[in-house]
């Protein structure tokens, strides 16, 4: 580190020691961690909150800049940067309370948050229309690429594949019943490419089921492919949903 630039963190040893002597300083309770590979220049800020991840701080290498970043389940929920090592603190006692993201950017001023982290913090509800109102956006901003706006409209139409996470790989169109990666894909569809045919499969990039002229009928095809019981899409990812469904199984 830049001693010139970090003289606290300097005459401490490293970002988690001046983290924890200013915390002692402050009288507060929060937990530092150091880095796991020892790095004296990245720490993370333990949180009390179910699903949210430690709070990772780490410096700016050309201005002093402390970079904050909370995430929960692979989403990013909130960023930021600030000189003040005790504004660092004061947003790691913020992310360990159960407030919402937009009271801590209220409370602090330097922390963001996006469009699809709130989406999130709403629940899956949010975060699947949010979803597909970004595919819509992409498909819109390929004008020339008609049969995956074709498909996209098609999807979005059909009231089974619109209440599941939507998402796209090299354009194929995966359906997901959950809404945080890993997903677990229900069914995709690829779009026509140069004339060539629609084509229904399990997941993108696997053995094609079924191929069709036009994405209404390949829309069907894939719809009927779904569980009868499969209803909105719900938070988590593949491997919470097979817990789940292990754990609501029994003892066998």
């Amino acid at each position: 580190m830049n001693p010139d630039l970090y003289p606290d963190l300097a005459a401490a040893g490293s970002l988690a020691a001046a983290l924890e002597q200013l915390v002692s300083d402050l009288g507060v309770d929060l937990t530092v961690v150091s880095h796991a590979g020892g790095s004296p220049v990245s720490a993370e800020i333990a949180s009390s909150v179910p699903g949210r991840e430690p709070l990772a701080v780490s410096v700016g290498a050309e201005a002093r800049r402390f970079v904050v970043s909370g995430w929960s389940q692979g989403v990013q929920l909130i960023t930021g940067a600030t000189p003040d090592l005790e504004n660092v603190v004061r947003a790691g006692l913020a992310w360990g309370e159960s407030g919402s993201l937009r009271e801590l950017r209220a409370g602090l001023p330097f922390l963001h948050s996006s469009e699809r982290a709130e989406a999130h913090e709403r629940g899956p509800v949010a975060v699947v229309e949010y979803q597909w109102r970004a595919m819509r956006e992409q498909a819109a901003e390929a004008p020339t690429f008609h049969e995956f706006a074709a498909l996209v409209e098609a999807a979005h139409a059909e009231l089974r594949l619109r209440q599941l996470y939507v998402f796209s790989s090299h354009w194929t169109l995966g359906f997901s019943s959950c809404t945080r990666h890993p997903f677990r894909v229900e069914v995709a569809i690829a779009p026509s490419r140069n004339g060539s045919s629609y084509r229904v499969m399990k997941h993108p990039h696997a053995e094609t089921f079924t191929e069709t002229a036009t994405a209404e009928e390949a829309v069907a095809l894939a719809v009927a492919r779904l569980p009868a019981d499969l209803g909105q899409a719900v938070e988590g990812t593949a491997e919470s949903l097979r817990t789940m469904t292990i754990g609501s199984q029994g003892p066998t």
